[in-house]
């Protein structure tokens, strides 16, 4: 019984060495196979920075607006008896564009007109019999009077008479009539919208600090899509107060409404009421280094960026280094670096998940995201 309790004993400590020393085995190999193991690089597009002519803008959001625009409306009541125009016509100054029944001013006003005349040649007999001594001077100044009095009539009268027309008080586009013929309005009543489409303008607001940036007639860029042609045009107007509220400044700018103006649109016109994208071209500067967006990387402990350089104990082997850059302007895809890189280094544009500092790197940029990226090596 001893023997056999012995034997067991010496089996189990057998076992627990083979199993300790197969352990030890496989933890010196496995620390030996990644010692040893050369870790694939990762193929990554690359843009080398260089010094850019750069031209910075200043963004914003604008609303576009008719430089001549107005909600039509009527100025007395009555029931439309003329509706001179359809939707989307393009109306000269001075149309009739809507007449209310008006039979009643008319007939008062030409009834006015006949007592103005006949005042009038009252008047004239008046003064000839006044000219040969028979009627005093105070019969002429009453005369006088009347016939002054009914010309007054007759203007009233007439005035009275308009309030019954709508007329375009400038050449424009009309828009939807609101209104029906037979209809009655009250004072007030929309009618139509009228616009001048040729010429737009455009309200934006900008940060104060970039409000000293602007002035008058400097050029600006607006584009109601991302993708679409920019129309020209230049800053007419900058308000003299910003709103204590947002800390932002009123700034306007007028735009040629398309192709008529000669600036190459061939996207939509723009609308009144529109939300479009304004860009305030600045003055060019040389000698900028930028890169494009997509190579800087935001974590909380600041912006940084993967230069590809040669590894420390291998000249020929590209690795990843991270570097923290102080970021600018912004232009397109484009962004100004004003510390953290120099000419000539090379940055990652694409794929930085993939990325840690010293990870070998492939430079390829055929899958370069930006045509700026593929363009350099």
């Amino acid at each position: 019984m001893k023997k056999r309790i012995f034997i067991v004993v010496v089996l189990l400590a057998v076992l627990a060495a083979g199993i300790v020393g197969f352990d030890r085995f496989r933890g010196r190999m496995i620390a030996d196979f990644f010692a040893n193991r050369q870790i694939p690089p990762v193929t990554a597009p690359v843009y080398e920075v260089k010094p850019l002519d750069w031209t910075p803008v200043v963004s914003a959001i604008g609303t576009v607006d008719a430089l001549n625009g107005v909600e039509l409306t009527v100025e007395a009541a009555g029931i439309i008896k003329d509706l001179n125009f359809a939707a989307n016509d393009a109306v000269k100054k001075d149309t009739l564009l809507v007449r209310l029944d008006d039979a009643v001013q008319e007939a008062d006003l030409e009834a006015q007109r006949t007592q103005a005349r006949l005042d009038q040649q009252a008047l004239e007999r008046t003064r000839e019999l006044q000219g040969r001594g028979i009627r005093s001077g105070v019969s002429l100044d009453e005369a006088e009077a009347q016939a002054e009095t009914s010309k007054a009539q007759v203007a009233k009268l007439q005035a009275v008479l308009e309030t019954k027309r709508v007329y375009a008080p400038f050449d424009g586009t009309i828009g939807i009539p609101r209104v029906d013929a037979g209809s009655y309005v009250a004072p007030g009543t929309t009618i139509a919208t009228l616009q001048d489409l040729e010429t737009l303008y455009v309200d934006f607001k900008v940060p104060e600090q970039q409000l000293g940036l602007l002035s008058i007639g400097q050029a600006v860029r607006v584009r109601a899509e991302e993708d679409a042609t920019a129309l020209k045009g230049r800053i007419t107007g900058i308000d003299p107060k910003i709103d204590s509220a947002t800390r932002l400044g009123p700034v306007r700018a007028e735009v040629a409404a398309g192709d008529s103006a000669g600036n190459g649109n061939s996207a939509k016109p723009l609308i009144p009421g529109q939300f479009v994208q304004v860009e305030v071209q600045l003055a060019m500067q040389t000698g900028v280094l930028a890169v494009p967006q997509t190579a800087v990387v935001t974590s909380l402990y600041g912006d940084h960026v993967f230069v590809v350089r040669a590894a420390d104990d291998d000249a020929d082997k590209l690795v990843a280094r991270q570097a923290f850059v102080t970021v600018g302007r912004r232009s397109g895809e484009m962004v100004e670096i004003v510390k953290g890189l120099k000419a000539g280094d090379r940055v990652v544009i694409a794929g930085q998940n993939r990325l840690s500092n010293g990870t070998p790197v492939k430079p390829d940029n055929s899958v370069a995201p930006l045509d700026a990226g593929a363009d350099s090596e």
